[in-house]
């Protein structure tokens, strides 16, 4: 046999590189490998990083660092497949990393990964295209670029793939986009509800809760509504809640329901199929607080619609809601509460809630959670707005002593309830009574400081709802609750401003309080907002006018009108005509003012009780105005001091009748009595007043015929301060109410007034010689002798008509003849009677409207001017 000879193996070509086989322990070194051209190299080197990145979120985050994510995202386009799809299966993996997200929306990739979505990519490469798409849609941004690039559609078509896992990721990335008002309306366009409805038959609970989450998002637009019953959706939804293997989708199938309800038709085809009892039914009986928590809000949005209470009445839902408030879950309660608070818009609903559901809910009223107390006064103030039954009930269910607790709560919601809850219940006078002795304003004073604008304005209206006697005033006063609720005035909310105006309406019904505000600025605030045309309303003019009613002074100089029902007062001045806004001086200070050029402030001031005159030793020769009058308990306080100036002495009052009036008022007493007791009055206050000066008794009493002066004193401000005394006035009144108030006739009666207010001013002046009337002169004679601005009424002896007018209304005022003063111009001013024609008298109870008159006080005094005639409008104006 011949020799074997080996054959020589050919070396390689020298210009190519030997295979090398590389076992790599760092990851850096692989990422390294991302740049390489081989797509075996990158086909392993994707793998290797994929199953890296899937051991735990640090190691995404190392490969973040590395740099790995943007040679990856090239891979993303490469045209080998399985290059491909492992760089797809790295991102969806990688994506749920938030930096990661961050840096894959900078890179705009985007687009890229939609692409991968496409029907001829493999199962897999859809499985983690949509995994990616999903972990980029949690957030916004992320939603926004998805949409922008029409990843909504091909997410829909996939909802139908034969992959689980695809589904799962499609439906979870859709359920993240329809939070997004445009990806609903997008959603609704592509008809995607028929594949999400499929979604619900699928064995996998997850596709199956995801599916319910995505309706129940999409179904709060009434398109999708539609579009869920046409495809037989609600059949598909009760199904579920009948299946008890189904209770974990029971929750999220209640709140699709829950939308669905708000609609009138779906209601009613519900009704009619039996799926709406079935609903009520199961919720009642179940024990799952998240499935009770749902159907009470799916009754609280269906109820907004009045059909559909009236469809829920039907239904007895109201015995399912009060077993729901029996719940031991907080949130059920609280979900009930409001369901309740929505239904008892139904009058049949809000009667039977009175014996079966309110004293249920005050139990609530008393719980440690703020939202449950919070839901349960909702319920209680819808319940007893105007239902004065339900707010007897309450009452009786011992809800007051809650509901004041709660007016301190921290939640501003809770406490508006509360408020509007006792206010509900203090329009009844028994229930106010109660309200009340639990120290109601008190309690109020922390809402009345609050800065939210709801819980103010239920806080002032609760103000004026319980502030309607004068205990309850004198409370809100000495809490210090007046200041705040002024301080509402400024408020930029109309409702606040309406109620606060109303409440301070209520709390000015009594003088005192009236005062009070005043002095705090309320009636300044009340006039500046009705002197705006947007700020102000019904009640701020109330209020203002409600004021005003207790400081005539102040409203005669402001407006010039006093109507009949405004009766004038001890104390009242009239100061004459100020503009709006002008602040009016008190009569104090008025009387403290130097004596100046201005027109004479008239004084109305009957107070007959006068103190005792100083000691000799008294070294003030002067004797102040007003330091002298006192009301009677100022008088015995003035006898024990021994220290207020004043007109008369003990032994001279004494000599009178009791409580100091003179003795016209005296039983039997005769006119000449009465005229010698009235001159001997005026003697001995004259005495009194200008004893020590040296002068003669003749010439005293001559110089107290003429006019009646009182010289000025300085000041002390140890002694109180009274008004200037008016003793001429108080023997007016005397007068009057002896020989003009027993008269049966009023026109009688105001003639016989009339004549005599004119006797007292000058008489009767004839319209020709009316500019020779020198009343100028006298009242300027008055003001230098009196040494002041201020003169009483009754020092008048020369008056025009404005004197006259006031005269005629203090003393009109006095013996109950009603009559209005107006204020005119040039001096002018009269009053306005109302009589009823006794010719045109009909039958009893059908009298016929009075007619009004002026009357004459200066040209022919007693005459009766009818209102609007020729005569009456010379007598205004000429």
């Amino acid at each position: 046999m011949g020799k074997k000879i080996k054959k020589e193996v050919e070396p390689p070509p020298k210009d190519v590189f030997d295979p090398l086989t590389i076992e790599s322990k760092k990851a850096a070194t692989v990422v390294l490998m991302l740049k390489s051209p081989e797509e075996d190299i990158l086909a392993k080197a994707c793998e290797a990083i994929y199953k890296f990145a899937l051991k735990g979120e640090e190691n995404k985050a190392t490969l973040l660092e590395l740099g790995a994510v943007e040679p990856l995202t090239k891979l993303l386009t490469h045209e080998d497949k399985i290059v491909r799809r492992n760089a797809m299966m790295i991102f969806g993996i990688l994506a749920s990393n938030s930096d990661v997200k961050k840096l894959l929306r900078e890179l705009e990739v985007m687009s890229s990964v939609i692409a991968q979505l496409s029907p001829e990519e493999e199962v897999v490469i859809h499985e983690f295209a949509s995994l990616c798409l999903a972990n980029m849609s949690v957030e916004y941004t992320g939603k926004v670029q998805i949409f922008e690039h029409g990843g909504l559609e091909p997410l829909i078509r996939l909802l139908s793939s034969p992959d689980p896992d695809v589904k799962k990721n499609s439906i979870e990335c859709i359920y993240n986009l329809v939070q997004d008002f445009q990806c609903r309306t997008t959603l609704q366009e592509l008809n995607a509800i028929p594949p999400i409805l499929e979604l619900l038959k699928s064995e996998y609970p997850i596709i199956q809760l995801l599916a319910l989450k995505t309706l129940g998002v999409i179904t709060c637009d009434k398109e999708a509504r539609t579009t869920l019953k046409d495809n037989q959706g609600l059949d598909h939804l009760t199904k579920i809640l009948e299946t008890k293997e189904l209770n974990d989708l029971h929750v999220e199938a209640l709140a699709v329901i829950a939308n669905c309800l708000e609609d009138m038709d779906t209601m009613v085809l519900m009704q009619q199929s039996g799926s709406l009892k079935k609903v009520l039914s199961f919720a009642e009986n179940s024990t799952i607080p998240d499935i009770q928590k749902n159907a009470a809000k799916a009754i609280t949005k269906a109820a907004y619609d009045p059909e559909n209470r009236k469809v829920f009445h039907e239904q007895e839902v109201e015995k399912c809601l009060v077993t729901l408030l029996g719940s031991d879950s907080d949130g059920t309660k609280i979900a009930a509460s409001q369901a309740i608070s929505a239904m008892c818009e139904n009058l049949s609903c809000k009667e039977f809630f009175n014996t079966q559901g309110i004293p249920q809910i005050v139990q609530l009223l008393k719980s440690d959670n703020e939202e449950v107390r919070e839901a349960a006064a909702l319920a209680l103030a819808n319940l007893t707005t105007s239902s004065p039954a339900n707010a007897n009930a309450a009452a009786e269910a011992d809800a007051i002593d809650p509901l004041i607790n709660i007016l301190s709560s921290k939640r501003d919601g809770a406490v508006a309830n509360a408020a509007t809850v006792l206010t509900n219940m203090a329009i009844q006078e028994p229930l106010r009574a109660i309200i009340q002795n639990h120290e109601i304003m008190r309690a109020l004073l922390g809402p009345l400081h609050s800065t939210n604008t709801v819980v103010q304005s239920t806080a002032a209206l609760t103000v004026a709802a319980t502030a309607c006697d004068v205990e309850s005033r004198n409370e809100l006063k000495n809490c210090g609750g007046l200041e705040p609720l002024i301080e509402l005035l400024h408020s930029k909310n109309d409702e606040v401003r309406r109620h606060a105006s109303w409440a301070i309406m209520v709390c000015a019904g009594d003088e005192l309080m009236a005062v009070e505000l005043c002095r705090l600025g309320a009636l300044d605030i009340l006039e500046e907002i009705n002197r705006s045309l947007s700020r102000k309303n019904k009640f701020s003019e109330a209020a203002y006018n409600k004021l005003l009613n207790n400081n005539l002074s102040l409203k005669y100089s402001q407006t010039g009108y006093l109507s009949s029902s405004n009766i004038i007062s001890d104390g009242f001045y009239d100061y004459g005509r100020i503009n709006p806004g002008t602040k009016l001086l008190p009569l104090k200070e008025l009387c403290l003012q130097e004596l100046n050029d201005q027109r004479a402030i008239l004084l109305v001031n009957n107070k007959s009780d006068i103190s005792p005159p100083p000691s000799m030793e008294d070294k003030s020769s002067d004797v102040g105005y007003g330091r002298s009058i006192s009301s009677s308990s100022s008088l015995r306080r003035a006898s024990k001091e021994k220290a207020n100036a004043g007109f008369g002495s003990p032994t001279e009052e004494k000599s009178e009748p009791a409580s100091g009036r003179n003795t016209v008022l005296s039983r039997g007493a005769t006119k000449e009595k009465g005229a010698s007791q009235k001159k001997s009055r005026l003697q001995l206050i004259c005495t009194s007043l200008w004893k020590g000066k040296g002068k003669k008794e003749e010439e005293k009493v001559k110089e107290e015929e003429e006019v009646l002066a009182v010289p000025k004193l300085t000041e002390s401000p140890e002694k109180e301060w009274y008004p200037p005394p008016d003793p001429e006035f108080c023997l007016y009144v005397l007068e009057v109410i002896k020989t003009i108030l027993p008269i049966v006739n009023i026109k009688e009666q105001i003639e016989v007034l009339a004549k005599f207010v004119a006797d007292k001013m000058g008489g009767k002046i004839a319209k020709e010689k009316l500019a020779d009337f020198s009343w100028e002169l006298h009242i300027s004679e008055l003001k230098f002798q009196l040494k002041s601005n201020v003169i009483p009424i009754g020092y008048i002896k020369k008056g025009i008509f404005y004197h006259r007018a006031l005269l005629f209304k203090a003393l009109a005022d006095k013996i109950g003849v009603g009559c209005s003063l107006v204020r005119g111009e040039y001096s002018r001013g009269w009053n306005e009677v109302k009589l009823v024609n006794e010719a045109r008298k009909g039958i009893i109870g059908n009298l016929p409207p009075p007619d009004e008159y002026i009357v004459d006080l200066m040209f022919h005094p007693g005459t009766l001017l009818k209102l609007r005639s020729k005569e009456a409008d010379l007598y205004r104006f000429l």
